[in-house]
């Protein structure tokens, strides 16, 4: 199973879209997990058309209109493998430990989070941390990025530079 991983779109007011790299991968996954700050409503509804099998979690920065829409922290399972979703809040350098505590007792074998705009792909003590970045907002990144996730019996993850 391919998942493609988006965090921190900050649709429009980072940009008036996200890049066409990222629609054609999307174009070719089972699945989208969007990590929060996507923007609007409107973002979420043209996304959840090119892929239908969508998990997702609001922001701090989202329309109060999308903030309704989604819950701030998912917990879910994805071919055997469950993983934990959230946006994020807090110093960039504490997201992974905070991610970690707020799922400490949901037995995931992944987070997933966004918020920093920052790249992250390490696994602690067994449980992959996965912070997708931002592919429209370089504010605290060297470069824009996606992830993409494949689950085949395990998880593993990269992050795409765009």
């Amino acid at each position: 199973m391919k998942i493609i991983v988006l965090s921190d779109l900050h649709i429009p007011s980072a940009a008036d879209d996200i890049p066409e790299g990222v629609y054609s991968a999307i174009k070719k996954a089972d699945m989208l997990i969007l990590a929060g700050d996507l923007g609007d409503l409107d973002m979420y509804d043209r996304l959840k058309k090119l892929c239908p099998l969508i998990k997702a979690v609001s922001g701090n920065m989202d329309s109060e209109a999308l903030k309704k829409k989604l819950p701030d922290k998912a917990v879910f399972s994805v071919a055997g493998i469950k993983i934990g979703l959230m946006h994020g809040y807090g110093a960039p350098e504490k997201l992974p430990e905070i991610a970690g505590k707020t799922f400490k007792n949901d037995k995931v074998q992944a987070v997933i989070f966004g918020h920093s705009h920052q790249p992250f792909n390490q696994t602690v003590n067994g449980v992959l941390y996965f912070n997708p970045g931002s592919p429209t907002d370089k504010v605290f990144a060297p470069f824009n990025s996606f992830g993409i996730l494949e689950i085949n019996g395990g998880i593993k993850a990269r992050i795409v530079k765009l």
